[in-house]
């Protein structure tokens, strides 16, 4: 006779348990910090991909569809498709295609080979140029931008892109909305990555996370790495600066930003990728432009989130609202930015979406030697407003490395503190980062790590084991766990209080069993929102 489902249901419970028992929390914290070196027996970085590997090469003609990616919006019920066609143009002598020759159509429904909707949308292309003897220009091919609405959240849909005038419409893809907004309704996982590039450790980060199966990639920056190259081609390399000491500017070599759509589509052609600027995006040009790829290729919710511009825009997945903040455009108080943060912070009903995940490039804590505090001005204006309304977490990049931070606030342990933890271990071709600034010899002089925008404002602890001095003796309090490795994070909200924080180091894919890091992240808003602010927790 079969047992009663009651002793199944106790037993699934009673498994659940034991695993979650197995699993710290932050209320267990602080912890004590802990530092995983880089395995010996692994190399610090690797190359580039190169751009005849068939992963990276064009796999259609013109003009269909390629460099597929899909977006959120700032509601589930929304959604961007975003696509390439046509020929990219580099060398001396580039002229610019013509948006209007090419429609931008996408056709979808809820069955397979029945498109019962079509919008159409926006089409744009870009260039890079140089006012330099001997630096090759470079012009796009045409980007289009096709915002679809009225979407049923939840659901799975089936679409094709293109023109179907010229009868060049895409295969058929497919794409599931992420989950209306409740307290309640989380999509099952979220994958965490940034400073990726497109080396050999990258495409092992990337074929990583897609067997996790996430529901939507968050991407804190750096995502190409064109700037490494000379604008004629040839090989990346780990410094531009080294390699190429008489440059008259930062070049870049666009073509890497089409290999990397290529390489991207299996994935970003059925999972919204949401991204944020880092400094690796800036690509300065003719008459002071920059950003231009950033800004051409990739659709944000920045209209839908009332935002004046695509550095910075929020959104909504399920029960948790995102920020996506820029570092590279003006943060100060008197700012635009600024503005729209507090604006759009006072606009979260927390029993709508009880979690707040924040995102930007370059980490404001950090206990490695690079980049050590090269963003304090951002977080000298911002922190506290982040603090006042109960940010959980917040995900950055730009340190090639992992670390997880104990819930901090001001550089002083606070339950109540989000929980910083950076993700910069995608794989890029500047390698790992592997000194921390507390070893011997390795405290950065105060005048080091100067940011790529904004001011520099590197000061000594006032407080604390470190009073006094620029950098700790010793793994500082507030850095609970870091490790030297490549790799992507996973997070799995479960409910309006818990979510699970899981790190993949890349050398899982190899066979390695032990996962890098994990932990139950838990909000107390009873505790915590209660005393910051008024209103709705």
């Amino acid at each position: 006779m079969a047992p009663p489902l009651e002793l199944f249901t106790f037993a699934i419970l009673f498994l659940l348990v034991v695993v979650a028992a197995s699993i710290p929390t932050t209320l267990e914290g602080p912890f004590e910090p802990v530092t995983r070196r880089l395995d010996s027996s692994l190399r610090q970085g690797s190359d580039d991909v190169p751009l005849s590997d068939s992963r990276l090469a064009k796999k259609v003609k013109s003009p269909f569809p390629e460099q597929i990616a899909i977006a959120a919006s700032f509601s589930p019920s929304s959604l961007w498709i975003s696509w390439i066609t046509g020929d990219a143009q580099i060398g001396s002598n580039v002229v610019p295609l013509d948006p209007s020759t090419s429609r931008s159509e996408v056709w979808y429904g809820l069955q397979s080979g029945k498109y019962t909707y079509h919008k159409n949308g926006t089409a744009e292309v870009y260039s890079q140029l140089y006012p330099y003897e001997g630096l090759f220009n470079y012009t796009s091919g045409i980007i289009h931008h096709v915002r679809l609405d009225g979407l049923v959240p939840g659901k799975m849909y089936y679409y094709k892109c293109g023109d179907s005038l010229l009868k060049a419409m895409s295969e058929e893809h497919t794409f599931q909305t992420l989950p209306a907004p409740g307290p309640n309704s989380y999509p099952s996982r979220v994958a965490v990555v940034g400073d990726l590039g497109l080396t050999h450790n990258s495409t092992t980060t990337i074929d990583h996370l897609t067997r996790n199966d996430p529901d939507m990639i968050l991407f804190v920056g750096d995502l190409v790495y064109a700037d490494q190259y000379a604008t004629t081609g040839g090989n990346g390399t780990s410094c531009f600066s080294c390699t190429f000491p008489d440059a008259p500017i930062r070049e870049t070599y666009q073509p890497r930003w089409d290999g990397w759509g290529r390489f991207m589509e299996p994935l970003t052609s059925k999972v919204p990728m949401m991204i944020i600027e880092g400094n690796h995006e800036i690509e300065p040009q003719i008459d002071g432009m920059k950003f231009q790829s950033y800004q051409s290729r990739f659709a944000v919710p920045a209209e839908e989130s009332r935002s004046n511009s695509k550095f910075y825009y929020s959104f909504n997945a399920g029960g948790i609202h995102f920020i996506m903040l820029g570092a590279y455009v003006d943060y100060n108080l008197t700012g635009l930015q600024y503005s729209w943060l507090k604006e759009d912070l006072k606009g979260v009903q927390r029993k709508v979406t009880p979690w707040i995940v924040a995102a930007w490039h370059p980490p404001w804590y950090n206990s490695y030697s690079s980049h050590y505090q090269e963003f304090e001005c951002m977080r000298l204006e911002m922190e506290s407003l982040l603090y006042q309304y109960g940010v959980d977490i917040v995900f950055s990049g730009h340190v090639h490395a992992y670390e997880r931070m104990n819930r901090l606030y001001n550089y002083s342990l606070d339950p109540c503190g989000p929980v910083y933890i950076t993700v910069g271990d995608g794989g890029n071709i500047e390698k790992v980062d592997v000194e921390f600034a507390d070893d011997p010899g390795k405290c950065p002089k105060q005048d080091d790590n100067k940011p790529e925008f904004g001011g520099v404002c590197h000061m000594n602890f006032s407080t604390g084991p470190a009073k006094g001095k620029f950098c700790w003796d010793r793994q500082p309090d507030w850095s609970a766990f870091r490790d030297s490795s490549f790799g992507h994070g996973i997070l799995e909200v479960i409910n309006s209080t818990y979510a699970l924080w899981t790190w993949h180091r890349n050398q899982e894919a190899y066979g390695e069993r032990m996962t890098g890091d994990q932990i139950y992240i838990v909000r107390q808003p009873d505790m915590c929102l209660a005393q910051k602010i008024d209103g709705d927790a």
